[in-house]
């Protein structure tokens, strides 16, 4: 079997998505096991036109959580069951939206290869 993988238009995770430039939202499926990993950086500063960080002096996260059914219409992320994984998550530099990109293109990949050789997240 192979993972299906989705990619959706809004943000995955963070309260302050809203304000945010860059937004990935992933979602795999694989048999019942639904995952969403989402990106988020480049937070606008609403005071000036600077930006804000999206957590502790880093300008862009990658997280992933188990998915769950929202108004039986579609699968968003449970941001009360976060997944770990080992790639690098968080970008320190603004200028930087390819290495985000590729951040999460990079998670996507683990967790997929994990998924279809049978790990359990």
């Amino acid at each position: 079997m192979k993972v299906k993988r989705t990619e959706r238009g809004w943000a995955g995770h963070f309260i302050g998505s809203d304000r945010c430039k860059f937004r990935r939202n992933t979602l795999l499926e694989y048999g019942e096991v639904r995952i969403v990993i989402s990106t988020v950086g480049l937070m606008v500063n609403i005071h000036d036109n600077g930006y804000d960080t999206v957590g502790y002096d880093r300008n862009f996260e990658t997280m992933a959580f188990h998915a769950k059914r929202v108004d039986e219409r579609y699968w968003d992320a449970d941001v009360c069951r976060q997944i770990d994984f080992d790639s690098p998550w968080r970008i320190y530099e603004l200028d930087a939206e390819d290495v985000a990109n590729d951040m999460h293109e990079t998670v996507v990949d683990e967790i997929t290869k994990g998924l279809e050789e049978g790990k359990v997240y």
